[in-house]
C-alpha cells in the first residue's frame, strides 16, 4: 500500500547535500555581503571556516588546510597539475570520479610512469598492489558506487611517495585517518550540506616540501599555482583566498561546522552516517528486490549508499528497460514529494543512490524505505 507518511525532508542528493537539522536562510543572516572576502572581516570569516575544519576533524597541527576554487573537483585538480610528475604514479579508481582522475594524468598530464589500478562499481581494487615508492592517487570513498576503503593500513607510515586523496564525500562522515594522507581534498556541498563551489585542500609537511622543491614541467593556470620562487603561497592557508569567492557559501559553511560543534563534533558526525546505513541494511535485509551496489560490508558507504535492484523478474529484462524501470522510480518519488534526487550516477549502474551523511536524519531515512518498496511495487507492474 501508498505509505500515509513522507520523510520532513526528502532530499536525499549526493551533492549538493541536505542542509542541517533545523536550517534556515537565517542562518546566513551575518554574512559580510558586499564585502570585500580580502577585507578584514572577509579573511577573518576564511580564516574561521580553516580552523574549525581543522579543529573538527582534529587535522595535525603541522598540516596546512587551505580553501581553493571549483569544490573538490578543483582541489583535486589542483594537485594533479601541481605535484604530480617528481615521481612515478599509481592512481586507484572503483567509480567515475576515480577514473576521471586516472585519465587526467594519462591524456592530459601524459605522465611517463603511471599505472591504473581499477574494479568495478561496488568494488575496490586490490590495494596491496600500491607501491609507496611512488605517488598514489585515490578516491576514500566512491560517491557514485558506494564502496570505500576500509581503512588506511594499506598505506605504510614510511612511504616514499605521496599519498594523494579525494576525500570529499569520507571527510566529515569517516574515520580519514591524517597521518596517512599527505594531500586530502573535499567540499562544503558534500557531508556538512554546505554550499557549492569551494573546495578545501589539506597538504602534510611532505606535502608542502614536494610544492617547495619540485618544478612541474608544464604551465600552470593562476589558480591551480600554490607556490611562488621556491615557497609555499601561504597566504593560500591562511583565509586569503586564489580568487573570489562567495560570502554567503563561507557564512553557509561556518553554520554547518557550528552545528557539528553543538551536537558533539566528529564522534556524532560519525555516528548519525553510520546510523543512516545501519537503518538501509537491516530494510535490504527484508528486501525482496533491492541488494548492495557494495556486496562487502567492509567497503559499504555510510554516505553515498548506492543500491542496486535483484528482484530475477528485473534482472531478466534488457538493460535499456531496466534502467528505464530505475528512472521511474526514481521519476515517482520525485513527483510524490517522498524523494528527492535518489537516481544512481549517470555513468553508474541503474539503481537508487540515497545520501547518508551526517545532516539527514535517519527519522527520514526509515520514513523513505516503505516508498521504495511502493515505488518498487509499482513499477514491477508495468514488467
Amino acid at each position: 500500500m501508498k505509505p500515509s507518511l513522507k520523510p520532513k525532508n526528502p532530499c536525499f542528493s549526493s551533492g549538493p547535500c541536505a542542509k542541517r537539522p533545523g536550517w534556515t536562510l537565517e542562518a546566513l543572516k551575518d554574512a559580510a555581503v558586499g564585502r570585500s572576502h580580502r577585507s578584514k572581516i572577509g579573511k577573518a570569516k576564511l580564516a574561521e571556516v580553516i580552523e574549525r575544519s581543522k579543529k573538527v576533524l582534529g587535522i595535525p597541527q603541522d598540516y596546512v588546510l587551505g580553501i581553493v576554487p571549483a569544490s573538490d573537483t578543483g582541489a583535486i585538480e589542483m594537485v594533479l597539475w601541481s605535484m604530480l610528475g617528481e615521481r612515478a604514479v599509481d592512481v586507484f579508481c572503483w567509480e567515475s570520479f576515480g577514473s576521471a582522475w586516472s585519465s587526467d594524468c594519462k591524456n592530459q598530464l601524459k605522465l611517463k610512469d603511471l599505472r591504473v589500478f581499477k574494479a568495478d562499481y561496488g568494488k575496490i581494487p586490490d590495494l596491496t598492489q600500491a607501491d609507496w615508492t611512488r605517488d598514489v592517487v585515490f578516491t576514500w570513498n566512491g560517491t557514485t558506487s558506494g564502496a570505500r576503503v576500509p581503512n588506511a593500513d594499506w598505506i605504510p607510515a614510511d612511504r616514499q611517495g605521496l599519498a594523494i586523496c579525494d576525500a570529499t564525500s569520507a571527510v566529515f562522515a569517516m574515520n580519514v585517518s591524517w597521518e596517512k594522507l599527505d594531500v586530502v581534498t573535499w567540499s562544503w556541498q558534500k557531508v556538512l550540506g554546505g554550499e557549492a563551489a569551494h573546495g578545501m585542500l589539506a597538504l602534510s609537511p611532505r606535502a608542502v616540501e614536494r610544492l617547495e622543491k619540485f618544478s612541474p614541467d608544464r604551465p600552470l593556470p593562476k589558480i591551480f599555482q600554490m607556490s611562488k620562487g621556491g615557497k609555499i603561497m601561504s597566504g593560500i592557508f591562511e583565509g586569503e583566498t586564489i580568487n573570489t569567492v562567495s560570502m554567503l557559501c563561507v557564512e553557509d559553511a561556518l553554520d554547518g561546522l557550528k552545528w557539528a560543534e553543538s551536537i558533539g563534533g566528529l564522534p556524532a558526525l560519525l555516528a548519525r552516517s553510520e546510523g543512516n546505513l545501519k537503518a538501509i541494511e537491516e530494510w535490504v535485509g527484508r528486501s525482496s528486490w533491492a541488494a548492495f551496489l557494495a556486496e562487502d560490508q567492509a567497503l559499504r558507504s555510510s554516505t553515498s549508499i548506492c543500491l542496486k535492484i535483484v528482484d530475477p523478474a528485473y534482472v531478466a529484462l534488457p538493460a535499456e528497460a531496466q534502467a528505464k524501470h530505475a528512472k521511474s522510480i526514481v521519476s515517482m518519488l520525485d513527483k510524490e514529494g517522498a524523494a528527492f534526487d535518489i537516481g544512481s550516477y549517470r555513468d553508474a549502474p541503474a539503481g537508487i543512490r540515497v545520501w547518508g551523511g551526517a545532516t539527514v536524519e535517519t527519522s527520514d531515512i526509515q520514513l523513505l524505505l516503505p516508498w521504495l518498496d511502493w515505488a518498487y511495487g509499482e513499477v514491477k507492474a508495468a514488467f
